[in-house]
């Protein structure tokens, strides 16, 4: 059973091949990382998988059937990075936006609060909180959210060490709840302690899909990796 089957999905631009035929499975209930440096194709992979950039070729697939970008909203919820939606309007406004128009989790409304230590900033207009600030703010929306997929893109950029440990407590929670997360994150530390799964991703192409033991075990076979391989490690040996 999957939430999500992502297959040959492709992206160009011009002559520059920003996806190439990527493929992979997201299940229900996991934490799952996209990992890749800079220029990898993170960003892309998350607007075409939410309809925002339309793909040149592959599918979307949830229940056995195809989801056209109209339909990806019913699913899933995508959260980008380094926006500030309703820069005018407060936390608080925007919470009770998120319920009341997408129809969201209002019985989670506050303790989503508390976890995310938004209560200080609630009466604050988005346009005014700091990067970190902001942040916890999208990651509260996301939550609310009614979809069984979250899309989260860099959750911890802006995060002091502190922060983005209380972070990933909360999204662990969340998961154990049910809630399915797919998050694009940089710091290949940061999503070694938070995620079930991974996918790797360099230069627009899928390098590996699976737990850190399932990785750990291509990259051996191959050759490429000692037998104490972490996730880094385990990266840059099969990319």
């Amino acid at each position: 059973m999957f939430v999500l089957q992502v297959r040959h999905l492709t992206k160009q631009y011009g002559r520059l091949t920003a996806l190439a035929d990527v493929s992979f499975d997201v299940r229900p209930g996991e934490i799952l990382g996209l990992i890749g440096p800079n220029g990898s194709g993170k960003t892309t992979l998350f607007e075409c998988l939410a309809g925002v950039l339309p793909a040149d070729a592959g599918a979307i697939v949830a229940d056995g059937r195809p989801l056209a970008p109209g339909d990806r909203s019913s699913a899933l919820f995508y959260l980008p990075d380094a926006i500030a939606p309703w820069p005018a309007q407060s936390v608080q406004w925007a919470l009770d936006f998120v319920v009341g128009f997408f129809g969201g989790r209002a019985d989670l409304r506050d303790d989503v609060v508390r976890r995310l230590d938004l209560a200080p900033v609630l009466d604050a207009p988005i346009g005014t909180l700091s990067k970190g600030q902001r942040k916890r703010a999208l990651l509260a929306f996301g939550l609310l959210s009614p979809q069984s997929l979250l899309l989260a893109d860099e959750p911890f950029d802006g995060l002091d060490l502190r922060q983005t440990r209380e972070v990933a407590a909360t999204l662990r929670d969340y998961a154990a709840l049910g809630r399915t997360l797919f998050l694009s994150i940089h710091q290949i530390t940061d999503a070694a302690r938070i995620c079930d799964r991974f996918v790797l991703l360099s230069g627009g192409r899928v390098c590996g899909e699976g737990t850190l033991e399932e990785l750990s075990a291509t990259a051996r076979a191959r050759g490429a990796l000692a037998p104490a391989g972490d996730l880094e490690e385990v990266f840059l040996a099969l990319t």
